[in-house]
């Protein structure tokens, strides 16, 4: 069975304090991509971010333990080195917690409402700035796949299910964005590291729960790299600076001997971090600028 949240957070206790102290200083002072001095602008364009709630920088703050939106995610990172380096991108955020695959195309969800969704926002975005050089990121398939994750056994026929949804609708999601774009704008998608991971350190069926989820979110990152090629868009390795699939064992901020993928879950995520907080499956600032990142690692040469 999946531990209750209260089971959780006893279990990842051990790591809470020193893990939380890291995330409270990224987010006062900044580091990596954020922390970039600037120089005089030579170039301008747009960056138009869509997706769900990473896209926007959900985490848990003073005001909202449970989450909010912030200005702590990694399109604010990548606005900041884009600065740094003489290029403006007016941000357009879009994305909308808990968006899927569905509700990007017909707009049930929390932010679009009465005919609208932020596949149209978006649509007319693009159409509005065709002759513009611009940026598009997509962070799209998890909450398609991550209601599988949140039962006591996952299960693979779920699984499935949620990942041949992500190939047909997200394929058509790119498509018609990819028609409305001008001949000067850069898509990238984003694949996803594994909060769930964090559950190794609750316990045995912590661990079980946690080889299984590992197991899901691969499968989807198999898949959106799919996509994302057949669709000729660069996809940022996330999976890769999250260090999903090390599993030597290595000691924890706080000590602790864990593997280096359940390690990097609670350094760059809140899901070990002591009530209120935590656990919560979003990035933390830390979280954020990796995966920032890894965005700016595919960029073509005139954003980077």
């Amino acid at each position: 069975m999946v531990p209750p949240r209260n089971v959780i957070s006893r279990g990842l206790a051990t790591l809470a304090s020193a893990l939380t102290t890291l995330a409270v200083v990224s987010i006062v002072s900044g580091s990596g991509v954020a922390g970039a001095a600037s120089v005089p602008t030579t170039a301008s364009g747009f960056y138009l971010d869509l997706g769900a709630s990473v896209s926007v920088g959900v985490q848990p703050t003073a005001l909202h333990p449970s989450g909010s939106r912030t200005q702590h995610g990694f399109s604010n990172d990548l606005i900041a080195y884009e600065a740094s380096r003489g290029v403006s991108l007016s941000l357009t955020e879009l994305g909308c917690p808990g968006e899927s695959v569905a509700t990007m195309v017909d707009g049930q969800d929390g932010c679009y409402h009465a005919g609208d969704s932020q596949l149209a926002d978006a649509i007319a975005f693009l159409s509005a700035h065709h002759d513009q050089t611009g940026l598009v990121t997509i962070d799209l398939g998890f909450n398609t796949v991550v209601p599988c994750l949140r039962t006591a056994v996952v299960d693979p026929l779920c699984v499935q299910q949620g990942l041949s949804q992500v190939g047909s609708q997200l394929t058509s999601i790119l498509t018609v964005l990819k028609a409305a774009a001008g001949p000067n704008v850069t898509f990238v998608g984003i694949s996803f590291a594994d909060p769930y991971l964090a559950m190794a350190a609750t316990g045995a069926s912590g661990r079980v729960h946690a080889r299984a989820s590992l197991w899901a979110i691969s499968q989807l990152d198999r898949t959106l790299a799919t996509i994302y090629q057949s669709q000729g868009i660069a996809m940022a390795n996330v999976a890769g600076v999250f260090h999903l699939h090390q599993t030597t064992l290595t000691t924890s901020a706080s000590g602790a001997r864990v593997m280096t993928n359940v390690a990097t879950v609670c350094h760059l995520t809140w899901m070990c971090a002591a009530a209120p907080f935590g656990p919560n499956i979003h990035p933390n600032a830390a979280g954020y600028e990796a995966i920032a990142d890894s965005i700016i690692a595919v960029l073509p040469s005139k954003f980077r």
